[in-house]
Order: structure tokens, then C-alpha cells, then sequence
């Protein structure tokens, strides 16, 4: 099996191609722009994968070409910084939605089934446990960044019904856990760099008490693996998500390693969404079980943090 990976050197990807195992694929082909200059993450793969990396934009590239030969994409190039976003509008559209069409139809000439990655922000302002049964009218993204995954999982549902596209949307709850390539700019691991550096937890304003999905990074590449050896390219969206947690939980277990981390209330422009939990029943009914565990994740990502503040 040909496996495609976009944003592979990220902080999803980097895990994932480094969990990789000789006999898994035939070829893994490695897409990622470099914008991020995380070059680190192609060091010290494992030994055995049929790796090939191309330094490749899916924006511009040559993605029929790319995909030509592959079983699966796995589709993880995306700006996924929700509170910058309203600063970048246009590119987060271009990025997110436009450059997503591109691999999706790519993948129809190709005959490739695809993964994409969404996210549980698209559910907006809720009062409830909100599952994938949500209507229109209660699906209400409040970034740029959600309102862009939002409409590029609706393309995807039209490119299957006229185009015959398989595909699986993951809607995933904010990462968090260690990898070679990660970033800082989400909540839990923003908070583990603030604590370590004895910068204050800057807090939205009254998002103390709000409940989130989150979801630990091994979990995530766990699930990665179960939709491809399953074979589970059913066109459905599925939450993928370890728990459902408040910020005042974040930041007691990060007190558990950093007893005099302090909060600071910080004003942000998604100020409207009220708290809510999403429900990943139907993820875990084909048969995945989530092993992560919120205080571990941040008591590993911490550690690594302090080695460089003695």
C-alpha cells in the first residue's frame, strides 16, 4: 500500500511517520512545505519505511502527479491557529478550503481514499453534548479557522455524492502531547511553555470554567492507523477526542508539576462560545478504545520543557 502524507513534519504528522514500522507500506511519501522549518522532524526516521520526501506546497504542487500509484491520503496540511486566524482570513481559506478541494480531486483522479482533519471547533456555541448529528443551524464555527474546516467537510460530501470520492472525516479535539515537530500555539501545551518559563497562563476572560474536547497525540495517530487498517473510508465525520475537560482542570494538573504557575485573564476574540462536550460514541462503536490520559500528557510535556529552564 502507497500511502501520501501532507503536513507530514507537523506536529500530527511528525509522530505519525515516526511510529511508522518496515512491512506497513510499500512507499510513504512525505508532502510538507517547510514553512514552518521543522526540517528536524525528517531526522532519525525509522530504518526500514520506504520513505520519500518532497518538499511540496498543496497549494501549487503537482498533486495528480503526487497521489499518482496511492491507496490512501492522508490529508494534514492546514493553518490551524484559530485565535490568529481572524488576522489571516483569506490564507486560512486558501489553505484550509481551496488547497483541500485540490487534494480531494486529485484523489478522485487518482482513485486514492482520504483523510481529512477537522476539527471539534466546529460545533461553536453549544450548551449540551454535541455528537456528529448536529444540524446546520447548530453547527456554528467562530473562528476562521472552524467557519474553513466546516466548508471544506461540506465539499468533501459533495465530491463523494458526484464524484464517487471515499474519504473520513476527523473532527479532533485540541491536540496535545509531545512530538518532534510540535508548536505551542494550543491551549494545553501554550500553558506547559507559559508554566516552565514562569510566564502566567494567560486565560480568556470567563473560558476558565468552559469545557473542551481534547485529544492526546498518542490517541490521535492510534486512530490514524485504525481508519487506514480498517478500511474505514465510510464518508462519515467522527469526533476523535480522549476527554472533555475545564481549563481550571488544565491548569490544576499542570500545578501537580508547576505548583506556582498563576492565571492571567486575557481578552481574545473568540470570547462567545459557551461550554460544551462532544461525544465521540460513534468513533469508539466501530471499536477503538482511548488510552490517553490528560495529566500524564502534560506531566511528559513538561519535562521536556524543563530541561531547558534549570
Amino acid at each position: 500500500m502507497k500511502l501520501v502524507i501532507t503536513g507530514a513534519l507537523g506536529h500530527i504528522g511528525s509522530q505519525f511517520i515516526h511510529n511508522l514500522r518496515p512491512g506497513d507500506y510499500t512507499e510513504v511519501v512525505l508532502l510538507d512545505n517547510l514553512s514552518t522549518q521543522r526540517y528536524c522532524s525528517l531526522f532519525n526516521l525509522p530504518k526500514g519505511v520506504p520513505f520519500r520526501f518532497v518538499e511540496a506546497d498543496v497549494c501549487t504542487a503537482d498533486l495528480e502527479a503526487l497521489f499518482d500509484g496511492a491507496d490512501v491520503v492522508v490529508h494534514l496540511a492546514a493553518i490551524t491557529d484559530a485565535a490568529n486566524s481572524f488576522d489571516c482570513a483569506d490564507r486560512v481559506e486558501h489553505v484550509n478550503f481551496v488547497a483541500t478541494e485540490r487534494v480531494a480531486r486529485a484523489c478522485v483522479a487518482n482513485g486514492c481514499r482520504m483523510v481529512f482533519f477537522s476539527t471539534t471547533s466546529v460545533y461553536g456555541t453549544q450548551e449540551k453534548v454535541v455528537d456528529e448529528n448536529c444540524t446546520v443551524e447548530e453547527l456554528k464555527p467562530q473562528s476562521p479557522y472552524a467557519a474553513s474546516k466546516l466548508k471544506a467537510e461540506r465539499m468533501l460530501q459533495q465530491l463523494g455524492q458526484s464524484d464517487g470520492l471515499k474519504f473520513v472525516v476527523c473532527r479532533f479535539g485540541t491536540i496535545f502531547g509531545t512530538s518532534i515537530g510540535m508548536r505551542f500555539h494550543t491551549a494545553i501545551n501554550k500553558f506547559c511553555w507559559q508554566a516552565c518559563l514562569g510566564q502566567p497562563i494567560t486565560v480568556w476572560r470567563i473560558a476558565l470554567n468552559q469545557k473542551r474536547p481534547y485529544l492526546a497525540l498518542d490517541d490521535a495517530i492510534r486512530a490514524l492507523d485504525f481508519i487506514i487498517k480498517t478500511d474505514r473510508f465510510d464518508n462519515q465525520v467522527y469526533n476523535v477526542l480522549t476527554a472533555n475537560a475545564t481549563v481550571s482542570e488544565i491548569v490544576d494538573a499542570i500545578r501537580v508539576y508547576v505548583p506556582d504557575a498563576h492565571v492571567e485573564y486575557v481578552d481574545a476574540r473568540i470570547m462567545n462560545q459557551l461550554s460544551y462536550e462532544v461525544s465521540c460514541e460513534r468513533f469508539t462503536s466501530q471499536g477503538f478504545t482511548f488510552s490517553g490520559d490528560l495529566r500524564k500528557g502534560i506531566g511528559e510535556t513538561i519535562s521536556l520543557l524543563r530541561q531547558s529552564n534549570q
